[in-house]
């Protein structure tokens, strides 16, 4: 509810027709029918600017619950709207906002609208069976279940049975969690797709549910070569924080190192999670490379890095240099002197790139101006700001850098 303080009465009545979406929306993962009353498996979304636009309000209702509940494995659709009062003719002819459409725009035709019929669904879920061909199988220790889960990672492609039309369920999710998010052109053949699922148990049989998935699209190089570029990644929020991202990743990672003609593996648009992640599995496959050896690292970036790298793990050279840096500092005594001034000058002296190029674009505006609208002054301020900007992003470089090495430290 909004509260505004010096309103009409009137204005404030409107007022408390106003809900905030991202509230509003209650998402679930449904295994057991249990699972509809219980509020410990609702979600809600991180975002909905996407459907509800910028000020993420739906105007009109009072109580507003959009209800989207998915069953955990095929992703059937349970959608429902649930108000206590809505506002009517009476106010001076303004009308709730149709939140119905939407919801249809993102959602795929064919859902459930009563909780019977997403029920009986329910119990048809075991029949659901993981797309494509198995990559990954690996476990992680539930301390709340107090035995270890098994879950499963696949590739698949829209030529598997029934994936089509999963997919369109699996990328509403998309919307909630991903804030540039859009949906893919799915007819178009160089997309590959990446799921992971946990395997459960439901009245002695074994069944599958949804953790998150990957979308990679296969760019080609002139001559014979392609460029997967990681383009949608997400864990669903039940799951997230239990290592299902770097299992993913690295999953992927090792399905396209055993192909010779991927070049190297890129990612569009990477968010700072993505980029964490990334940091750790690279760091992972590249610890036990000859090139990045003790001795190797202290002598600094290299060229056989790079190539080895890229050979052995389709690394590009732009994270070759993060994964090296990482490395050396692992590598590097902090307290000693004399390895902490070298570490440094070896960081700072890359990060300094991006503004070298500024000062070239500035001396070239100089040239244009006349000397006293570009007073020395001006000058000044810019190169302390300048060193003031590059500790800053150092500082907090190595500070990234350190939980790398402590997550891989417990890995």
């Amino acid at each position: 509810t909004f509260f505004f303080p010096g309103l009409t009465p009137m204005e404030k009545k409107l007022a408390e027709y106003k809900c905030n979406t991202n509230e509003a929306i209650q998402l679930k993962l449904v295994r057991f029918p249990e699972d509809l009353e219980d509020e410990n498996t609702t979600f809600n979304p991180e975002y909905s600017h996407q459907v509800f636009g910028d000020d993420e309000v739906a105007f009109g209702y009072k109580g507003l619950k959009i209800l989207l509940y998915y069953i955990a494995g095929n992703l059937s659709t349970l959608f429902r709207i649930e108000y206590t009062a809505r506002v009517n003719e009476k106010f001076d002819c303004v009308e709730a906002d149709d939140v119905e459409s939407k919801i249809r725009e993102i959602i795929p035709p064919g859902f459930c609208t009563n909780t019977d019929d997403f029920v009986s669904l329910l119990e048809k879920e075991v029949n659901f069976k993981p797309f494509g061909m198995l990559l990954h199988t690996y476990s992680i220790h539930n301390e709340e279940a107090g035995e270890d889960i098994t879950y499963q990672i696949y590739k698949a492609d829209m030529t598997c049975p029934g994936f089509r039309e999963y997919h369109e369920r699996l990328q509403t999710f998309l919307m909630w969690f991903i804030e540039t998010a859009s949906f893919i052109d799915v007819d178009d053949e160089r997309w590959n797709y990446f799921l992971v699922f946990e395997k459960y148990n439901k009245d002695g049989a074994t069944l599958f549910a949804t953790v998150g998935y990957m979308t990679v699209y296969n760019y080609y190089v002139y001559p014979d070569k392609t460029r997967p570029r990681v383009s949608q990644m997400l864990i669903l929020p039940p799951f997230q924080g239990e290592g299902h991202g770097a299992q993913l990743l690295e999953t992927v990672h090792r399905y396209y190192m055993s192909s010779p003609t991927v070049l190297d593996i890129t990612a569009e648009d990477p968010s700072e999670n993505y980029v964490k992640l990334r940091d750790f599995v690279l760091v992972k496959l590249c610890q036990d490379l000859v090139c990045f050896s003790p001795v190797k690292l202290m002598q600094g970036f290299s060229q056989e890095m790079v190539t080895e790298a890229q050979q052995k793990l389709k690394i590009n050279k732009q994270h070759t240099r993060r994964v090296y840096e990482i490395l050396r500092l692992r590598a590097t005594n902090m307290a000693d002197a004399e390895q902490s001034r070298s570490y440094r000058l070896d960081v700072k002296r890359r990060l300094i790139g991006p503004y070298k190029k500024k000062q070239r674009e500035l001396a070239k505006m100089r040239r244009c101006l006349r000397p006293e609208e570009m007073t020395n002054q001006l000058n000044q301020i810019d190169l302390n700001l300048q060193r003031e900007q590059l500790e800053e992003s150092f500082q907090q470089l190595v500070s990234d850098y350190r939980r790398v090495l402590e997550r891989l430290a417990q890995a």
